[in-house]
C-alpha cells in the first residue's frame, strides 16, 4: 500500500513540475489559437466553393441571399367591403353602368336639385339601417380626410399603379391626410350628406384607377392588378360613346355631301346640254 502511494505521489509531483515550466502555457494558448485559425480558414474555403457553385455560367450570381430578391410567400390583399362585417351591409345605390338595362340604370341614378346624376361608385347601408364602422378596403396613404359640406367627410387613400378608394359620406373620420392605414382599419363612421339623401345613413364607396371610376362590386375579393388585367373597361361617363357617335354621323355627312368642287362642273355641262338643245331646236325650224 505505501508503495502504490509513493508511485501516485511521485506522478503528481511530476505533473506539477512540468505545469510550472514558464514555457507550458504560452505553448497550450499557440497550438489552441492554431487549431481555431485553421477550423476558420478551412470553414471560409467552403463557403466559397459553395458561392462558387451558385453562380451561373455567365457570371452572374444567383445567390439567395440578394437584397433584390422576392418574398414568395409575400400576401396579396383583394379589394373588400368597407365595413367590419360585409354580412351586416346591403347595396342601396348601384354603379352607374352605360352597358346595363334601362331598368338597372335607373337603380344608379342620384337624384339631387332636380337632376338624376350617374352614380360614379356603390351606396352602402347595414342591414338595420344605423350607422356602423367603415374600414379600409385596401392598405394604403391617406391622401385626403376633410369634410364636405354636400358630401360630408370624405376620404381618399391611395394604393399602388395609380388606383384610389374613396369613402364619402362619413359622420366623421379617425385618420388625416399623410396616414399609412392597414386593410380592415377602421376610418371613420357612416352618416348622411346632402347629395343623396334618399340612401339614408350610408357610404359611398368609390373605385378608381388613374381618375376613371371603376364598379367596386365587379372587384370584390380580387387583387389590385386585376384593374390592369382585365380587358373589359368599364366607362364611367358617356362622353367616349357621344364622341364616337359624333364621329361617325361626320363621317357619314362627309361621304353623302356632295363636293363643292364638283358643283361647278355639273352646272357647267348642264348648261352646254341646254345650249346644243337649242341650236338643235332653231336649225328644224328655219326654212
Amino acid at each position: 500500500m505505501r508503495e502504490e502511494e509513493k508511485k501516485r505521489t511521485s506522478q503528481g509531483s511530476k505533473f506539477q513540475q512540468f505545469f510550472r515550466k514558464k514555457w507550458v502555457f504560452p505553448a497550450i494558448y499557440l497550438v489552441s489559437a492554431a487549431v481555431i485559425l485553421t477550423s476558420v480558414l478551412w470553414y471560409q474555403a467552403i463557403r466559397n466553393n459553395d458561392a462558387n457553385d451558385l453562380s451561373t455560367d455567365d457570371g452572374t450570381d444567383v445567390s439567395y441571399n440578394e437584397d433584390q430578391s422576392v418574398e414568395v410567400n409575400q400576401s396579396v390583399e383583394n379589394f373588400k367591403m368597407p365595413a367590419i362585417d360585409p354580412d351586416a351591409v346591403k347595396v342601396v345605390t348601384n354603379f352607374y353602368d352605360f352597358n346595363a338595362s334601362e331598368k338597372e340604370q335607373e337603380t344608379a341614378l342620384v337624384f339631387h336639385n332636380n337632376t338624376y346624376h350617374p352614380n360614379q361608385g356603390i351606396d352602402i347601408a347595414s342591414n338595420d339601417g344605423k350607422a356602423f364602422e367603415v374600414t379600409a378596403s385596401l392598405s394604403g396613404t391617406v391622401a385626403k380626410a376633410e369634410k364636405d359640406s354636400l358630401l360630408g367627410y370624405v376620404v381618399e387613400i391611395e394604393h399602388e399603379n395609380g388606383v384610389k378608394t374613396i369613402y364619402q359620406s362619413l359622420a366623421d373620420t379617425k385618420v388625416q391626410a399623410g396616414d399609412k392605414v392597414k386593410q380592415g382599419e377602421i376610418i371613420g363612421q357612416a352618416g348622411k350628406n346632402q347629395f343623396n339623401k334618399d340612401a339614408g345613413v350610408h357610404v359611398h364607396f368609390e373605385i378608381r384607377k388613374d381618375g376613371k371610376a371603376y364598379n367596386p362590386l365587379n372587384y370584390m375579393d380580387e387583387p389590385l392588378t386585376s384593374l390592369t388585367e382585365k380587358s373589359v373597361e368599364e366607362p364611367s361617363d358617356g362622353a367616349a360613346q357621344k364622341e364616337d357617335n359624333k364621329d361617325g354621323e361626320e363621317a357619314t355627312s362627309d361621304e353623302t355631301a356632295p363636293s363643292d368642287e364638283t358643283q361647278p362642273d355639273e352646272e357647267q355641262s348642264q348648261s352646254k346640254e341646254n345650249s346644243e338643245q337649242e341650236k338643235s331646236d332653231n336649225s328644224t325650224t328655219k326654212p
